[in-house]
């Protein structure tokens, strides 16, 4: 009697809070991201991984260039994703809609294939030389921590959201889905890109489900056959999977140069120069 009581309340109580989180999504992503950032700021600053200089100016022109994509993005395109979803799922548009599945699930489905479908974008920018002009400035950050995960060109932040909604109309993700899955993004980019270590015993069992900062930090090599490893931003398991995943440097990661060897120099790192660099 007391479960088929609780069923029901979950039943009655799912669109409701579905649709309060959809009202309050701006709001929430922003609450999100500074909880989070605010959280591994601290710790990379009380217990840095690596020597990190300048830190004031690197957070500053990094938002900087964060502010510029968000505000492109509003300018250029005309649909957010979440609202992608809801006209998805409203018209049960999109593969998983035509599963029939219950609700939690394409949603939790939603989320993994967005993942996934990430992890391949990420693939594809490296390969394709184009898309490569845009993806560069965030490797050619010549640290690794916090403030990296958001140093992406206004160009391609633009692009992916472009790919993003693709992807979201294609499976008919719906808009909750799409709302989580940008929260867990947010956080776990941070997290990945952070300047910490954590403990042996941690990172063990963390790294086989996500991408943990010792694991992404190889990404951020200037070796080529690194940087070309490791493409997952969430979930670990893609690269595990389709042959991407390296486990260990080949230089001790205390210590290895981080970046691109054409883009180093101090004029390289200037808003101005990070936006132009596409052209160069």
């Amino acid at each position: 009697m007391q479960s088929g009581w609780l069923v029901h309340a979950g039943v009655w109580l799912q669109p409701l809070m579905g649709a309060w989180l959809l009202t309050h999504e701006s709001a929430l992503r922003l609450a999100v991201f500074v909880l989070v950032f605010a959280v591994l700021a601290l710790w990379q600053t009380l217990r840095p991984f690596r020597e990190l200089k300048q830190r004031t100016r690197r957070w500053t022109r990094h938002l900087g260039v964060l502010l510029i994509g968000a505000v492109l993005v509003r300018l250029c395109v005309p649909l957010a994703a979440s609202a992608a979803g809801a006209w998805a799922d409203a018209a049960q548009f999109g593969l998983l809609q035509f599963l029939g599945l219950p609700h939690w699930l394409l949603i939790l489905s939603g989320i993994v294939l967005l993942d996934l479908a990430i992890y391949w974008q990420h693939r594809l920018f490296h390969k394709l030389p184009w898309l490569w002009r845009l993806h560069r400035m965030h490797h050619s950050d010549t640290a690794f921590e916090l403030s990296t995960g958001i140093r992406f060109h206004p160009l391609e932040i633009a692009l992916s959201t472009l790919i993003k909604i693709g992807v979201v109309l294609m499976l008919g993700i719906p808009a909750l889905g799409v709302l989580l899955f940008e929260i867990l993004l947010n956080a776990t980019a941070l997290f990945s890109h952070s300047n910490v270590q954590l403990p042996s015993a941690v990172e063990r069992r963390l790294r086989p489900i996500l991408v943990t900062p010792d694991m992404h930090r190889i990404h951020h090599s200037t070796a080529p056959l690194e940087t070309n490893s490791n493409f997952g931003f969430c979930l670990s398991i893609w690269d595990r999977w389709f042959g991407s995943y390296r486990a260990q440097a080949m230089l001790n990661p205390a210590v290895m140069p981080i970046g691109i060897e054409e883009f180093r120099g101090a004029a390289d790192q200037t808003l101005r120069a990070l936006l132009g660099q596409p052209l160069r």
